[in-house]
């Protein structure tokens, strides 16, 4: 299930719920740029393989910081 949330949700989830966070972006550019705490799973390598370290029992925030 997805939610689209605010900037407010997001840092709750972090501080409360310790929500992972996945930034999307190609590796050149989550090395550019990306929020603290994220790790780097490119969208076209967004598959079964590369999210089966992810933790499936707590939040889970996935995001494209694309600031053009």
């Amino acid at each position: 299930m997805s939610t689209l949330i605010d900037r407010d949700e997001l840092q709750r989830l972090r501080r409360e719920e310790q929500a992972q966070l996945v930034e999307v972006l190609s590796a050149g550019e989550f090395d550019d740029e990306h929020l603290p705490g994220a790790i780097n799973i490119p969208l076209k390598k967004l598959d079964a393989e590369a999210t089966a370290t992810l933790d499936r029992h707590g939040p889970l925030v996935v995001y494209c910081y694309d600031h053009q």
